[in-house]
C-alpha cells in the first residue's frame, strides 16, 4: 500500500493501480486477486468451484422463497430476516444426501429443517400469542384452530394498537421452474377490546402449486383511525412462524 503525496491527489483506477481516500489520507494500491479464468479451470481451485455452485443454488432458492413469502414478511420489521432465510436454506442444501459436494441443492435437502422458523427474531409468535395453537394437516387443506380468548390476556398488544389480524398462509414454490403461489386465510381486523370467539383458518392446498410448501401463522398489529389502517412501529411487533413444511415426493 502506498501513500499519495504532493499537491495533486488521485481517486479511482489507473491501469493496475487503484487510488482512494481514507481517513488516513489518500492511498494507492495495486489491483490484486486471482483471475476468474484460473478459478474456473485450475484443479487447485476445485473446492472453490464447488462452493460457488452451491452458493449460487442457495442464493437463487432463497430469493424465490423470499419472493413467495413477501405478503407475510413485508409486514415484519426484522432487517436480518433475508440473511436468516439464506442461512436456513444453506442448512437444507447441506442436508442433501443424494448429491456429491458441489452439486448439492436446496430442493433435494431435508425441507423440514425450515419448520419452526420465526420470521421476526425480536418478536416471536410464542412471545406474542399466549394461547395454544393447533395446526391440522390433511391432503386437501392446512388448518389452524384458534380458541376463544380475551386479547388483553392472551396477546402481547403493543402500545398504540387498536386492532390485530391473525392470518394463516400457505406458500408453494418450484425451484426448477422458478414459480411460486401464495394462499392466505384471515379472520380480518379484530379489536383489541373485544373477546374473540373460537375459529378456524384454512388454506386450500388445491390452490397451491409447486414442489415445496410452507405454512405460516402470523399476527399483525394495526391502528385504525377513521377507517384507515396504520402500521405499528414499522412492523417491529408483528410475528409469524413456519408451522408446517412439506415436500412433494
Amino acid at each position: 500500500m502506498a501513500k499519495q503525496t504532493g499537491v495533486i491527489t488521485l481517486k479511482g483506477p489507473v491501469g493496475r493501480l487503484s487510488f482512494y481516500k481514507t481517513r488516513n489520507g489518500y492511498l494507492a494500491r495495486e489491483k490484486g486477486g486471482i483471475e476468474k479464468s484460473r478459478i474456473m479451470n485450475d484443479p487447485r481451485f476445485a473446492r472453490t468451484r464447488e462452493n460457488i455452485r452451491e452458493f449460487t443454488d442457495n442464493a437463487t432458492s432463497s430469493k424465490l422463497l423470499r419472493d413467495a413469502l413477501r405478503p407475510v414478511i413485508s409486514k415484519i420489521g426484522d432487517r436480518r430476516l433475508n440473511l436468516r432465510i439464506t442461512q436456513v436454506l444453506m442448512q437444507v442444501l447441506k442436508s442433501d444426501e443424494e448429491s456429491v459436494r458441489g452439486d448439492r441443492k436446496v430442493k433435494l435437502g431435508n425441507w423440514e429443517l425450515i419448520k419452526d422458523m420465526e420470521m421476526n427474531s425480536r418478536s416471536s409468535l410464542r412471545s406474542t400469542l399466549f394461547f395454544e395453537i393447533q395446526s391440522l394437516d390433511s391432503p386437501s387443506a392446512w388448518q389452524v384452530q384458534l380458541p376463544a380468548f380475551v386479547p388483553g390476556d392472551m396477546i402481547a398488544i403493543p402500545m398504540g394498537a387498536t386492532h390485530y389480524r391473525i392470518s394463516a398462509t400457505g406458500v408453494g414454490v418450484d425451484f426448477d421452474l422458478g414459480t411460486r403461489t401464495v394462499v392466505s386465510s384471515t379472520a380480518g381486523a379484530q379489536s383489541v377490546l373485544d373477546a374473540a370467539t373460537a375459529q378456524s383458518l384454512s388454506v386450500n392446498k388445491a390452490e397451491l402449486s409447486g414442489t415445496h410448501f410452507v405454512f405460516l401463522l402470523s399476527v399483525e398489529f394495526i391502528q385504525i383511525v377513521n377507517g384507515v389502517e396504520y402500521a405499528i412501529n414499522n412492523g417491529a411487533h408483528n410475528a409469524a412462524k413456519i408451522l408446517g413444511a412439506i415436500k412433494s415426493s
